[in-house]
């Protein structure tokens, strides 16, 4: 992957090495005003965001859009190539230094992050030459111009991203990031940075450089509605497993349930109890029980569909919402399938533990699995937790590591027991 990085780095720094023979000799009367400007906007949206882009780096590890591309794109709308190239390099670099280096990026990822930026603005820099500059923000030519431009940088920047990803060997890196563009607000996020730095070069053109200034305070709440979207994310998480935790899980298959019920469809639920969870705390601590939930956690998510609710309920619990059945027993059939996959896969659990002194490994693990389904069991989310509750319950009195399903399964005079009698 490092070889791949650095041919990108290589072919940024050979673009920017030819547009500045070819540049130099036609650039505009107010070039340094302009550079200046963009440069000093760039590093006053990044001081003005540093607590925002510090939550965003460390809270969600999946691509994300960096909002500095307004000043970047309005860089390659206003000046040609390398002028822009160096609006990047000052906002990339100060950028580095004052978020990227605190929140632990290494170099080289910077490097590679401020060299696709470079190629893009080239890109979008050599469309936008094809137009007059004067006539780039008057005409519809121009406005032409502009969004093929802003396609073009769009493209070279997701383009090289996946090409690391590719060329780095097989990871699951890239259907994440191909899933987080063409379906997640990071796409929105992107269009609407780079209209803004369209509309903030369109302003500087017609009205002065200094009209830069009225773009900051939209571009900084901007960053701070992309915080509220990830603090919503992180508040619908439980904290050691990645999971949904209780609440946000209620609310989701509540929504889940009144589709189907509007569909006539049919869904599935399962209730999950680590068996002996309370040995394991006892034996070896806290630390190495959090390992296990974490990985009992990884282990059910690998066994279910991506539209699949998990969640966890707290303590050793997890409870699996499986909905798309058409018919009562396939919604049945399913939700055992499910289920004994997951029991399976956690039996076959090797949980390692390096911060123990030594190390340690965890094995031996068991899950006991109680199913429901709707409307066959109950036609609202309390009563297909009660039911498979109960059917969990009795699937510890059985012997546990075993499943059961529905209140069939239950032995009369089985009762629903309290959350301390578990284990």
């Amino acid at each position: 992957m490092l070889a791949v990085i650095l041919a990108v780095e290589l072919l940024a720094l050979g673009t920017l090495a030819t547009a500045v023979s070819r540049d130099v000799p036609v650039l505009p009367e107010n070039w340094a005003v302009l550079l200046a400007v963009l440069v000093a906007a760039g590093l006053v949206s990044t001081e003005a965001s540093l607590g925002v882009e510090r939550v965003r780096d460390r809270s969600d590890e999946s691509p994300h859009i960096d909002l500095s591309s307004v000043w970047a794109f309005a860089a390659a709308a206003l000046l040609p190539g390398a002028l822009a190239s160096v609006v990047v390099i000052g906002i990339y670099g100060h950028l580095y230094a004052r978020v990227w280096r605190r929140t632990g990026v290494p170099p080289h990822r910077a490097l590679f992050s401020t060299a696709t930026v470079v190629l893009a603005v080239q890109a979008a820099a050599a469309v936008t030459g094809l137009v007059d500059r004067d006539a780039l923000f008057h005409t519809v030519e121009g406005l032409g111009a502009v969004l093929l431009a802003l396609l073009a940088y769009a493209a070279v920047n997701m383009v090289l991203v996946v090409a690391v990803i590719v060329l780095s060997g097989p990871n699951r890196d890239l259907p994440t990031f191909l899933h987080v563009l063409a379906h997640g607000d990071e796409a929105v996020l992107e269009f609407a940075t780079l209209s803004m730095g369209a509309l903030a070069a369109g302003a500087m053109a017609a009205l002065g450089p200094a009209y830069a200034v009225l773009v900051l305070p939209p571009l900084i709440v901007l960053h701070r509605t992309v915080l509220v979207r990830q603090l919503e994310e992180a508040a619908s998480v439980d904290g050691k497993t990645g999971l949904l935790n209780a609440a946000a899980w209620h609310v989701r298959a509540a929504r889940v349930l009144r589709r189907a019920e509007r569909t006539d469809g049919r869904v599935g639920l399962l209730v999950l109890d680590l068996d002996h969870f309370k040995l394991i705390n006892d034996r070896h601590g806290h630390l190495v029980g959090d390992h296990v939930l974490a990985a009992v956690a990884a282990a059910v998510r690998a066994e279910v569909r991506d539209d699949d609710l998990v969640g966890r309920f707290g303590g050793e619990e997890f409870v699996v919402l499986l909905p798309g059945a058409e018919g009562d027993e396939e919604a049945r059939l399913a939700a055992v399938t499910v289920a004994e996959r997951i029991r399976k896969r956690v039996a076959a659990l090797r949980v390692e533990v390096p911060e123990m002194r030594g190390g340690l490994v965890v094995e031996a693990l068991t899950v006991s699995i109680g199913g429901a389904t709707h409307p066959a069991d109950g036609t609202d989310l309390a009563q297909l937790l009660e039911v498979a509750d109960t059917a969990m319950y009795a699937a510890k009195r059985a012997g546990r590591n075993t499943v059961r399903m529905g209140l069939h399964t239950v032995p009369s005079g089985v009762t629903r027991p309290t959350p301390h009698r578990r284990s």
